[in-house]
């Protein structure tokens, strides 16, 4: 699959260095204590649970960081559907490096893997629609750069990514500057002086909002946050295609399905990112 552009190398690279270093520090100490320096071993990642693999990739960036000669011998790929049994990969070379790198590459792999598998049946629910499952900022601190991309793999789309990507005005911006039309106007306003072009997104919460929103003719996106589902349905009737529609608060399983039946083009989720079962991997030496 094509990376999103937040996927860059050298992201992906500051990334598992700092990690590296958070979890190595001057040493591993235990593998310095008892493993020789030439000693070469082969391991295997072994699935425990069921779901969607994700993090493959970047476990094979995480070893070679470690040791550029680690040998990866790869049985399944990112996105690929994994059950209970199923060995995803070897490793094999020097045994230090290995287990310097085991705990990195497990705990990536697992909460990517579990967040895949969330976004992936999710999505499932709402096939026939016109909706698209999305993600958002409530990710974990300093791990947003691999959330994001488990719920890329799981088929989920991404949001912006950060404050930078995107103007988001929601209720406490819009409190804030005096209600949705000036709110919007000084993000046009701001955008026009910085000689940027970032979409614009509001939060309404009642059709009266979505009419002030419609009316300032400068938004891209229109966020329905937590309305009911008739409300949802006369939102995306009166907005009728002039702009995108983000359905988000309160949706559930449940409810998702009929959510993506009111016509909206987005529906976020927090829960995909914040709130996931990690899937049960295992790296056993043979």
């Amino acid at each position: 699959m094509t990376h999103p552009a937040y996927l860059t190398e050298a992201a992906i690279t500051q990334f598992i260095q700092s990690a590296l270093a958070e979890d190595i520090g001057e040493g591993d100490h235990s593998t310095l204590a008892t493993i020789p320096s030439d000693k070469k071993s082969q391991a295997k990642l072994l699935v425990k649970d069921n779901g969607m693999l994700a993090g493959v990739e970047l476990a094979e960036k995480i070893f070679h960081e470690v040791d550029g000669s680690l040998q990866l011998t790869i049985f399944k790929k990112d996105g690929d559907s994994i059950s209970s049994g199923d060995v995803v990969f070897e490793v094999s070379g020097n045994a230090k490096a290995i287990l310097s790198a085991e705990r990195l590459v497990l705990n990536c792999m697992q909460r990517m893997s579990g967040i895949a598998t969330k976004t992936n049946h999710l999505s499932k629910l709402i096939e026939g629609t016109s909706a698209k499952l999305m993600d958002t900022r409530k990710t974990t601190p300093n791990f947003r750069l691999m959330e994001k991309w488990a719920v890329a793999i799981g088929g989920g789309k991404n949001h912006r990514f950060a404050l930078y990507d995107m103007i988001m005005l929601k209720d406490n911006h819009i409190d804030v500057a005096g209600g949705i039309s000036l709110a919007v106007a000084n993000a046009a306003d701001y955008l026009k002086k910085k000689n940027k072009k970032l979409l614009i997104e509001v939060e309404t919460r009642n059709l009266k909002e979505v009419r002030e929103a419609l009316n300032t003719n400068a938004i891209d996106v229109i966020m329905l946050d937590n309305m009911s589902i008739e409300e949802m349905r006369e939102s995306v009737k009166l907005i009728n295609g002039k702009c995108k529609t983000e359905a988000s608060g309160g949706i559930t399983e449940v409810n998702l399905r009929s959510v993506a039946e009111c016509g909206v083009d987005y529906i976020s989720m927090g829960a995909l990112t914040h709130s996931v079962k990690s899937l049960d991997l295992s790296l056993k030496i043979f």
